[in-house]
């Protein structure tokens, strides 16, 4: 499966222009022969725009998302349109199972070939170190995995980089590939880097951690959007400018690391 990492420069609050630059990113990455296109945190609002959180939410059936939905049909592209903010009321009254009935989540969706949602994913572990996310969102309470391209996904965002054990229950839920849209800043470079391989080697896993690129006033996205295969070696990275990531996840080759070398089955 070709997966492509859309590294996207974000404006803050600026939601029509950074959702069309997702959408031409994506139909240009599907051109060029992506299987999945994955975009990174709250593109759609920036995520340091705390004031816009509101502003910018809808349903998982509102019109935004459907854009993605249609994109993913007339490109013939599977799309993680990861991640948005998610108005939880709009997507109850649609008749979504949300985690509560009012609030916003940070929520990643993932699209099929034929537009049709096959993975809904709220962040688990909000960040509330000089953040507002913790205050202004509703954390989710579930971790998906499904099928796409012969290749099992989950979805992890940011912050969760940090807590191994959602990994692992990953894991054990048949993962081959997590994608980890982020929006990590400065100047936490080093953990961003160690956290992505450390959660590849230990899974025996591909990690696709796609970060944005942007400042929003005294806060600066890192970029350095990295794929690591089940060894943790990198196959493709990024530096700090708006870019695309591109990497081949072979299931195959999960199954063959894990053979080799079986540390998942020595667990006590």
């Amino acid at each position: 499966m070709r997966v492509v990492c859309v590294q996207l420069g974000v404006e803050g609050g600026a939601v029509e222009d950074n959702v069309a630059a997702a959408i031409e990113a994506t139909r240009e990455a599907a051109a060029n022969g992506a299987d999945l296109v994955v975009l990174p945190e709250l593109f759609d609002v920036g995520y340091f725009a705390f004031e816009s959180y509101a502003r910018a939410a809808q349903g998982l059936a509102g019109d935004r998302l459907g854009r993605f939905a249609a994109v993913a049909g007339e490109e013939d592209v599977n799309v993680l349109a990861g991640t948005v903010v998610e108005d939880l009321a709009a997507s109850a009254a649609a008749g979504v199972d949300v985690p509560a009935d009012e609030g916003l989540a940070n929520t990643a969706v993932l699209f099929d070939r034929s537009g049709d949602r096959r993975l809904v994913y709220r962040k688990r572990h909000l960040f509330g170190y000089g953040s507002e996310e913790t205050t202004r969102m509703v954390p989710g309470e579930r971790e998906p995995v499904t099928e796409i391209e012969g290749v099992r996904v989950g979805v992890t965002t940011c912050y969760d980089l940090r807590f191994p054990e959602q990994f692992r229950r990953m894991v054990e839920a048949g993962v081959d590939c997590v994608l980890v849209p982020s929006a990590w800043p400065y100047p936490r470079v080093e953990h961003w880097r160690t956290l992505g391989r450390a959660r590849a080697i230990e899974n025996l896993a591909y990690v696709a951690a796609v970060n944005g690129s942007g400042a929003f006033g005294g806060d600066a996205l890192c970029g350095r959007t990295t794929v690591y295969d089940p060894w943790g070696t990198t196959l493709a990275s990024a530096g700090e400018e708006p870019t695309t990531v591109t990497a081949e996840v072979d299931p195959d080759r999960v199954a063959a690391v894990r053979e080799e070398f079986p540390a998942l089955r020595d667990r006590r």
